[in-house]
């Protein structure tokens, strides 16, 4: 049983639960070397976007929480993902956000990250929520101010240096 709706929306974009066909509109993101840079490293096959689908739809299935397919409501193309995210070597439940490069700088991401922080606000009361941030990754990290969270601490993961940013505290 989901411990949050499997569909949130907003003005513009609809944060559902993936469909098969999904893997199609995430691949623009993760076929980007450039929007992969600080998440997965590099760009990523046909292959590897549906398995990465498929590892967020399974998030789902053992927390009863997950990343949403970010559907723009009115073009109904996937354009990216944001939800709730805590893999087991992650630091703590974090919100997420990742979109196609083309539809960067148009408020997308972060009217999705609202829509995440509303939702658990209403569902997960008392959850602490991060935004876990490559140091270098200068556009997540204003994203993250944007939206309301702030500089906790800086912590080495992966061999790399990553910011944890706090979002406002559910009540």
């Amino acid at each position: 049983m989901f411990k949050v709706p499997e569909e949130i929306n907003t003005e513009r974009l609809c944060l559902r639960q993936f469909k098969e066909s999904d893997w199609v509109g995430l691949h623009k993101y993760y076929s980007s070397e450039l929007a992969t840079t600080f998440t997965m490293g590099k760009a990523m096959t046909e292959g590897e976007t549906w398995r990465a689908m498929c590892s967020m739809i399974g998030h789902w299935q053992v927390r009863g929480y997950g990343p949403y397919a970010i559907e723009d409501k009115e073009s109904q193309e996937v354009i990216g993902t944001a939800g709730l995210w805590y893999p087991n070597d992650w630091p703590e439940p974090e919100i997420k956000w990742a979109l196609a490069p083309e539809y960067w700088g148009q408020g997308f991401a972060s009217e999705a990250a609202r829509g995440v922080q509303q939702m658990a606000q209403e569902h997960l009361k008392g959850l602490s929520l991060i935004s876990f941030i490559h140091s270098e990754n200068k556009a997540s990290i204003q994203l993250a101010k944007a939206v309301g969270a702030h500089f906790e601490k800086e912590v080495t993961f992966r061999g790399a240096l990553w910011h944890i940013y706090r979002h406002p505290q559910t009540v």
